[in-house]
C-alpha cells in the first residue's frame, strides 16, 4: 500500500508530532507500506520524516494561503468578518494554482490512500477529485467552531472515505459537520520509550530560560505549549503571581516552554508580550521563558509539576500525554480532549478552564505534598502506556487503512 500524507506546515506542533509518531510506527511495524509526505512549508517536520525513511517533499503553500484562517472569527463582530473577507479576496486564484500543483504531485506518487493531517489540506484535497484513491481526513479541531471551514468541509465531505478524530469530543463535533463520513475516534499516541521517567536535569531548565541556577530544594512548575492565546499562558502567569503572593515561602520557580509557531495573524502571544505580563506581575526572578524544544522529554523530566491551562475546549493536548508518559504529576484543564481518558485525583488533578483560583489551589496541593506528587507520577505512567502509547495509536490507524484498502500489502513485523 502506498500512503501519502498531506500536512499544511513543516513546523512541529502537536498534530505534526503525532504524525511523526504514526509514521515511525508504520515504518517499524508495517515495512510493506510505502510512505510519502507533502508539506506546505519548510521546517523540521520534513527533516524528521526523512530521517524515518519517508519520502518527504515540500510543496510550497503560497504565503497568503498559509497565513489565512477563520479561527479568529469566533465570537467576532461584522467588522472583523469584513476584514477577513478582504484578506480572502486573492484566495481563489491562488487556490486554483496550488490545486493544480497538488494534483500533479499526488498523481506522481499514485497513492492508494491520502491521509490529510490539517484543515487546509482537507480543503485542498478537493484538487484530487477523480483520482483513484481513498481519502482519510485526520481531524484535530472542533470543526463546528470554524464558521467558514465547517461549510466548506460539509460540501466537500463526499470526497472523504473516513475521518479520524483525536478525541470523542472532536468525533461528536465532526459527525455534526461531516454527516455520512464514518468518524473513527483514535487518541493520539506518543513513544512511551522516549517519553518515559528518567534522570532530571533541572538546572538545564534554568539555563535555557536565562535564569541563575535555583537554590537546592526549589520545585519547578511548567506549562509547555505553543503561544496560541487560548493555551492559557496568561492564566498560568496570574496563578503563579497569586500563589507567590499568598505563599511567599514556597520554594518554587515557574517556566513557560514554547514559541509562537503558527502563522495566523493575531492568534498568538509574542515573547515580548509574555515578558511584559511576567514583569507586571513581579515574577521576573521567579518565571522564565524556555524556547520551543523539538525534543521535549528532558523538559518534562526537569519539571516537578506539569500544568496544562487551555482556556477553551482543546481537541486533544499532546503535551498532556507526553508529560504523563514521563511520570510528571499533572494539572490538566477539563477542556482537553485527553482529559476524557483521565480520572481527577487519580492520574492528574483537573481544573476548570480559565479558573485562576482552582489552578492556584491545585499547584499548592502538589507543591506541599510529596506523597501526592509521587502517587500521581506512578499513576500517570500507567495511564500513558495503557491509553496514549504509540503502539495503540498506530495499530488502530493501520487497521483503518486495511479496512479502506483491503487488497494492499501491510504486513506486520
Amino acid at each position: 500500500m502506498r500512503v501519502l500524507f498531506l500536512n499544511p506546515v513543516g513546523i512541529l506542533g502537536g498534530a505534526e508530532r503525532a504524525l511523526l509518531d504514526l509514521m515511525a510506527y508504520l515504518k517499524q511495524r508495517a515495512p510493506a507500506l510505502s510512505l510519502h509526505l507533502l508539506a506546505g512549508t519548510a521546517g523540521p517536520l520534513l527533516d524528521e520524516a526523512h530521517a524515518l525513511g519517508v519520502d518527504a517533499r515540500l510543496l510550497p503553500l503560497p504565503e497568503h494561503l498559509s497565513t489565512l484562517g477563520d479561527s479568529g472569527l469566533r465570537g467576532r463582530g461584522p467588522l472583523e468578518a469584513l476584514r477577513f473577507a478582504r484578506r480572502l479576496a486573492p484566495a481563489p486564484g491562488l487556490l486554483a494554482d496550488h490545486g493544480r500543483a497538488l494534483r500533479r504531485s499526488v498523481a506522481e506518487v499514485a497513492p492508494d490512500l491520502l491521509h490529510s493531517n490539517g484543515i487546509k489540506t482537507h480543503l485542498l484535497s478537493a484538487a484530487t477529485a477523480g483520482l483513484p484513491l481513498k481519502r482519510v481526513w485526520h481531524i484535530h479541531d472542533f470543526l463546528s467552531e470554524r464558521p467558514l471551514v465547517r461549510r466548506a468541509l460539509r460540501v466537500l465531505s463526499p470526497l472523504a472515505s473516513a475521518a479520524i478524530a483525536n478525541s470523542a469530543a472532536v468525533g461528536d463535533d465532526a459527525k455534526q459537520v461531516l454527516f455520512r463520513v464514518p468518524v473513527h475516534v483514535i487518541y493520539n499516541g506518543v513513544d512511551t520509550a522516549r517519553f518515559s521517567p528518567g534522570p532530571s536535569e533541572a538546572a538545564r531548565l534554568d539555563t535555557l530560560a536565562g535564569l541563575p541556577e535555583a537554590p537546592e530544594g526549589t520545585l519547578r512548575v511548567g506549562l509547555v505549549a505553543t503561544y496560541a492565546r487560548w493555551k492559557g499562558q496568561d492564566v498560568f502567569i496570574e496563578a503563579a503571581a497569586a500563589l507567590t503572593r499568598l505563599y511567599p515561602a514556597l520554594p518554587v520557580r515557574f517556566f513557560l516552554v514554547g514559541a509562537p509557531l503558527y502563522r495566523t495573524p493575531g492568534s498568538q502571544f509574542s515573547e515580548e508580550e509574555l515578558r511584559r505580563l511576567i514583569a507586571a506581575r513581579g515574577l521576573s526572578d521567579r518565571m522564565g521563558l524556555v524556547p520551543f524544544q523539538a525534543h521535549p522529554a528532558a523538559v518534562y523530566r526537569a519539571l516537578d509539576v506539569f500544568v496544562h491551562a487551555s482556556t477553551r475546549r482543546e481537541p486533544f493536548g499532546l503535551t498532556i500525554a507526553e508529560a504523563l508518559a514521563c511520570g510528571r504529576p499533572a494539572i490538566v484543564s477539563r477542556a482537553s480532549g485527553a482529559a476524557e481518558a483521565l480520572t481527577d485525583s487519580v492520574d492528574a488533578l483537573m481544573t476548570p478552564p480559565g479558573d485562576v483560583h482552582a489552578l492556584v489551589d491545585a499547584m499548592r496541593a502538589l507543591l506541599v505534598d510529596p506523597a501526592l506528587r509521587e502517587r500521581l507520577s506512578t499513576a500517570a505512567c500507567h495511564t500513558a502506556v495503557a491509553r496514549f502509547s504509540r503502539e495503540r495509536y498506530g495499530s488502530e490507524v493501520l487497521a483503518l487503512y486495511r479496512s479502506l484498502v483491503p487488497g494492499a500489502s501491510t504486513t506486520l513485523k
